[in-house]
């Protein structure tokens, strides 16, 4: 049985240890914990870059899950719902009585602490929408605590402490978490189906997000993509402000609350287009960015910084100079005139959006490095994955990145394969980074775009051809 506390109080620091400390988000937590005078200590599996910054900050990091790692003297216990209930680490924890909070639990207490919290949802395109509205708010003067599931260059990482009731942070739906949140505003950015280890279906991932839109108190607004299906399910007798965002086929600029007209796109792919509220011009927005799902992104961002109080001059600045996170169509380098690119996407809309920005380099040919993330989500949307990577010219695939998961021995990367030949594609599997090395040395050449995606370690292959 797990115990857990009612509150973490900002006034009345505790001591605290983090199982699993090194992940994006659990780091960030410790961090920012750390710099309210909370003491503060945690284990991860290896050293990462994220474990130094906090070794650095002075808390004590043990490499590797023990039973030795839970002491006396700490106060609570915080883990990550990948940690296996088998794990020593967390048995230790359980049996000695501590107060325990899982990672999302803590992320709701320290909500309680921001009254202007915003949690932005969806399933894809939550990072980079937190990090264009973080920028839109920093432009405005609001002065935002920032947690971000990515490391953004303009606060030089995953975390920016703030001094005002502001805070932007993303929302994951994933086993439920956004519902242990306490948003007063919320963004949701679309709703697709993923995560299908934990959900049932599609209808059950809607019913989490429309009980994480009923979490917004009256004064709060929910700002949702109008083009989701039966959006009324999901809007209808909400207590808060209901704002809806989507980008138009037409001229026209009626159908949502905020509308952007059809952009238009330069040679990498950068959109420019113009915002209207309720019909009105707010003014054109050029984005340094690419891809048609960005344009949603931003539309999504200005909806919510403009509806708190910030100036459209403040939503232009900051896009104009949002470059994006590390991992989302991330640049990497260029070798023998071979332009090399990473992305995080592992889901087939997120694949479709990332291909295409890349046809829009004008390349050769599209190389891509698909490693497929967790072996549910890869059974359960095979074919929509094989239709996604159609987009590119030559495949790549290594085997499946397992996550969470225990290898179920009735899904692997030869099934993505053989879905691709039946299609005609240029496909190749290799179950070694090595061989994908050598073979990627071999077959591309100048003007080609290779692009590593995936959820996993398959960014290493771009980095290792470049010698980083």
């Amino acid at each position: 049985m797990v115990i857990k506390v009612t509150q973490i109080r900002f006034d009345s620091p505790q001591t605290i240890h983090f199982i699993g400390i090194g992940g994006i988000s659990m780091s960030a937590i410790a961090e920012l914990l750390h710099r309210k005078g909370f003491r503060i200590s945690g284990s991860d599996d290896r050293k990462s870059r994220h474990t130094e910054q906090l070794e650095a900050l002075g808390i004590e990091i043990m490499y590797g899950n023990r039973a030795s790692n839970i002491r006396e003297g700490v106060d609570l216990i915080v883990y990550t719902a990948a940690i296996r209930e088998d794990n020593l680490e967390y048995k230790a924890a359980l049996a000695s009585g501590i107060p325990m909070l899982s990672r999302a639990e803590l992320l709701g207490q320290i909500m309680l602490a921001y009254k202007d919290a915003v949690g932005i949802a969806g399933t894809h395109g939550k990072t980079t929408t937190t990090s264009m509205l973080s920028l839109i708010q920093l432009d405005a003067g609001f002065d935002p605590t920032i947690l971000v599931g990515g490391d953004l260059p303009d606060i030089e990482g995953n975390l920016r402490m703030g001094a005002s009731s502001h805070l932007v942070m993303e929302a994951c739906e994933y086993t439920n978490s956004f519902l242990h949140f306490f948003p007063k505003h919320a963004i949701i950015l679309n709703i697709e189906a993923d995560h299908l280890d934990f959900f049932k279906d599609l209808d059950d991932i809607r019913h989490s997000f429309r009980r994480y839109a009923e979490l917004l108190p009256e004064g709060g607004h929910l700002v949702i993509n109008g083009k989701i299906e039966r959006l009324s399910e999901l809007t209808e007798g909400l207590s808060c402000k209901v704002i809806t965002f989507g980008v138009t086929d037409s001229a026209s600029t009626a159908s949502f609350d905020y509308s952007a007209t059809p952009p238009v796109f330069d040679n990498l792919g950068r959109a420019s287009f113009e915002v209207f509220h309720n019909g009105n011009t707010l003014g054109c927005i050029k984005l340094s960015v690419p891809g048609i799902h960005n344009v949603e992104n931003a539309l999504a961002a200005i909806a919510m910084g403009h509806s708190l109080g910030a100036e459209m001059e403040a939503c232009r600045s900051a896009l104009a100079r949002f470059t994006g996170t590390k991992r989302r169509f991330e640049l990497k380098g260029t070798l023998g005139g071979i332009t090399i690119i990473d992305d995080y996407a592992h889901h087939p809309a997120e694949i479709r959006a990332a291909l295409t920005s890349a046809r829009a380099y004008g390349t050769h040919r599209i190389v891509c490095v698909f490693q497929p993330h967790t072996y549910t989500r890869t059974r359960a949307l095979l074919p929509d994955f094989a239709d996604a990577l159609t987009l590119a010219d030559l495949v790549v695939l290594p085997d499946i990145y397992p996550a969470r998961e225990e290898d179920p021995g009735d899904i692997s990367s030869r099934d993505l394969e053989r879905l691709l030949k039946e299609k005609g594609k240029d496909v190749y599997y290799f179950p070694s980074f090595g061989e994908i090395e050598d073979f990627l040395l071999e077959k591309c050449c100048d003007g080609d775009l290779l692009i590593t995606m995936g959820a996993g370690d398959v960014v290493n292959i771009g980095e290792f051809l470049l010698g980083q």
